[in-house]
C-alpha cells in the first residue's frame, strides 16, 4: 500500500438474489482493518481505486446504484471464477 495516499476500502456483500450492498467501509486504519479481516476469512480483494472512490460516497447499507452494475458484475463474477462457484439458477451453456 503506498504511504503517501489515504487508504480506503469498500466491503460489499452480494447474496446472489438482491443488489450487492455496502456492508463496511474506511479510511486509513479503518481500510486496513477491513482489508486483513476479508484476508483472514479468504475474501477475495479487488484493488481498483477508481470504483472504490465512487463506493465510498455510499452510506453503510446502501445497495450499488444502477450505474455500478456493470462494474461490480464483472469482479463478483471474477471472484466466483476464482473460487469455481455460480450463482444459484446459473446455467452453463458451455455444457
Amino acid at each position: 500500500m503506498d504511504k503517501d495516499k489515504t487508504s480506503k476500502a469498500s466491503a460489499l456483500q452480494y447474496d446472489g438474489k438482491n443488489t450487492p450492498k455496502i456492508v463496511a467501509q474506511g479510511e486509513g486504519l479503518l481500510a486496513e482493518d477491513i482489508i486483513r479481516i476479508a484476508e483472514e476469512h479468504d475474501v477475495y480483494i479487488h484493488e481498483d481505486p477508481v470504483l472504490v472512490d465512487v463506493l465510498s460516497q455510499l452510506e453503510l447499507g446502501d445497495e450499488i446504484p444502477e450505474v455500478l452494475y456493470l462494474a461490480v458484475a464483472k469482479v463478483i463474477a471474477f471472484a466466483y471464477m476464482l473460487q469455481e462457484k455460480a450463482p444459484e439458477n446459473f446455467i452453463n451453456k458451455k455444457e
